[in-house]
Order: structure tokens, then C-alpha cells, then sequence
């Protein structure tokens, strides 16, 4: 579109360095800041014109908590951009399943920080994409990786609760399509899911046919999966180091995973923003072609294993 971005980061001056090459010269521009400094932010948003906000972590920290990145630091960016003047437009990246029953605390603080973004911005625009698909992507790159490493996957549950996963290309292209329109967006909220509807072992049998590699599955009662993930989420503040983050699964995705995250009948939509979001099926995990073991040319069908079954 011709637009300069300035991209705030934290940490390490190499980790936004691979996206100044997305833009011509001078057009990407990184710029350093604290969420907890609100100095920071306003030297980021001075110039601008457009904030979207894709903060977010699905699990928490010794520093972070879910309230303070999901929620609290939404509706600090929603104050700032209302004191500038100068914002035109603010997008807020949910999540489907967002809620104020929800029993994950994740969905209730993204639930919460959509009601703040809208007291204050009114015209903020609220996009809830469902689970997300894509070359970095935190589902079907996890699953593989456990699945190289250990020869099986855990299933919560036997797997049968339904999501609706989508090409995050698609996401990109609702929230450019959000900033073309005529203001029609403005104010509303956009549920993104894909085309198609999965089980999570659905999703999982296209992950291991992608892969190449036979499925083998461990399914973990909930009450089991809970207790093996409860002593991280028990420990976080209690101990004077950090811990690793969740290897698959933590105690609150379990709650968010409890029930169906689908798209509901009466939201708007791709189709309201003129976009048909991409099957999944093909191109959009092509990606995991890097797991296999023969390398990504191996095997033109699902049949050709690198090695027979053992299970079998």
C-alpha cells in the first residue's frame, strides 16, 4: 500500500531484522520499546496513524501475567491512541472463543480487553481470528516438533472438540482489507475461521499425512492432562528462576480447548470483508514438509513411510 510501518519490539536488536527486507528502503522501520513504559509507546505511535495491536501470549511468565499482556496493555494502547488525536484507525487482534464465561483466563482478559478497546475507541475495530496456520505457527509446528522428538502425540481428551483453524496469510489480508474500506469496519467485530471445520484429531491426521510419518497417538483423560500441567502453572511466581514454557499444553489452553471454537451463525465474516480465506489442504502446510524424515520430497502419498510401522 505504500505505508511505512514501524514495528515497537523488545528485546534483542536482531529479532525485527528479518522484516525491514518485507518493505523497500527506509519503508520497515523497528523501533525499540517497553509495553510498561509508557514513554516508549508514545514515541512509537507519534507519527502514526493506524495501530494494530497484536499483542498476546497464550501462556504466562514470572513477568507476565495473562490479564496484564492480554488485557491491560490493550487498553493502555487504546488510552494513548485516544490522547493522540492523530489515530484514525485502531485494530485489536482477539481471538475466536474470546468470552467473559470462558473458564480459560486467557479468553476472559482478550474478552475484557475488547470491551476496554471499544470504551475507548468506539470505532476500534475487534478481528478474532481462530486458531492460526502458518510457517511460524504455535499448533501444527508444535505438534510436529513433539512428534520428532518422542514418536507419538498426546490428544486431550480423544480429540473430538472442533476448531476452526485458518491460513494466517488470511488474517493479514482481513486486517489490510479492514483499512482500505470506507469505515464500514469500524466498530464491528470480525469472527476469521477457516473454511472448513476440524476435530483436533483431524488436524492431527493432516499434520502426520504431511509429515509422512505413521499416527500414533497417547489420549490423555482431561483430569490427567490437568494434573500434569497444573505444576508449572502452580509454580510460576513461587520460584526465583524462570520456567521453560509449556512443551504442548498448558493448564489454561486445556479450559480454552474444553468445548468447540468455531464461528458463530450471526458474526461477520471473511465474505464480509471480501476475502475467501484458503483451505487448508495444500500450500498452506507445505511448511511441515521440513519435518520429514526423508527430506521434503520424500514420499508422493501418504503410503510411503520412511519406515514401516512398528505398532503394527
Amino acid at each position: 500500500m505504500g505505508s511505512q510501518v514501524l514495528v515497537p519490539f523488545r528485546g534483542s536488536e536482531d529479532s525485527p531484522r528479518h522484516l525491514k527486507l518485507m518493505g523497500d528502503l527506509g519503508q520497515i522501520v523497528p523501533m525499540k520499546y517497553d509495553p510498561r513504559d509508557e514513554s516508549s509507546i508514545k514515541a512509537v505511535m507519534a507519527k502514526a496513524n493506524v495501530v494494530i495491536n497484536l499483542i498476546g501470549r497464550e501462556y504466562e511468565t514470572r513477568n507476565y501475567s495473562f490479564e496484564e499482556v492480554n488485557h491491560h496493555m490493550a487498553e493502555h494502547l487504546a488510552q494513548i491512541a485516544k490522547e493522540h488525536g492523530g489515530i484514525t484507525r485502531f485494530i485489536q487482534v482477539s481471538c475466536l472463543g474470546a468470552s467473559p464465561t470462558s473458564e480459560s483466563r486467557m479468553l476472559k482478559a482478550k474478552a475484557a480487553a475488547e470491551e476496554a478497546v471499544l470504551r475507548e475507541l468506539p470505532g476500534a475495530t475487534i478481528l478474532r481470528p481462530a486458531t492460526m496456520i502458518g510457517t511460524e505457527d504455535r499448533i501444527l509446528n508444535t505438534w510436529a516438533q513433539f512428534v520428532k522428538k518422542y514418536s507419538f502425540l498426546p490428544l486431550i481428551g480423544d480429540g473430538s472438540n472442533k476448531i476452526q483453524p485458518v491460513y494466517v496469510i488470511d488474517v493479514a489480508g482481513a486486517i489490510v482489507a479492514s483499512l482500505k474500506d470506507d469505515g464500514s469496519s469500524m466498530g464491528n467485530t470480525y469472527e476469521l475461521g477457516g473454511p472448513d471445520v476440524y476435530t483436533v484429531h483431524e488436524l492431527a491426521e493432516l499434520m502426520f499425512e504431511t509429515i509422512r510419518e505413521w499416527p500414533r497417538y497417547v489420549k490423555l483423560p482431561v483430569p490427567i492432562a490437568k494434573a500434569i500441567s497444573s505444576p508449572r502453572d502452580l509454580l510460576i511466581n513461587k520460584v526465583p528462576f524462570p520456567l521453560p514454557s509449556p512443551a504442548i499444553f498448558n493448564l489454561d489452553q486445556i479450559h480454552a480447548q474444553s468445548g468447540d471454537t468455531v464461528v458463530s451463525d450471526k458474526a461477520l465474516t471473511f465474505a464480509d470483508l471480501d476475502i475467501a480465506p484458503h483451505k487448508l489442504r495444500g500450500y498452506p502446510v507445505e511448511y511441515l514438509a521440513c519435518y520429514r524424515k526423508g527430506g521434503p520430497q520424500f514420499g508422493s502419498t501418504i503410503s510411503e513411510k520412511v519406515t514401516p510401522d512398528p505398532w503394527q
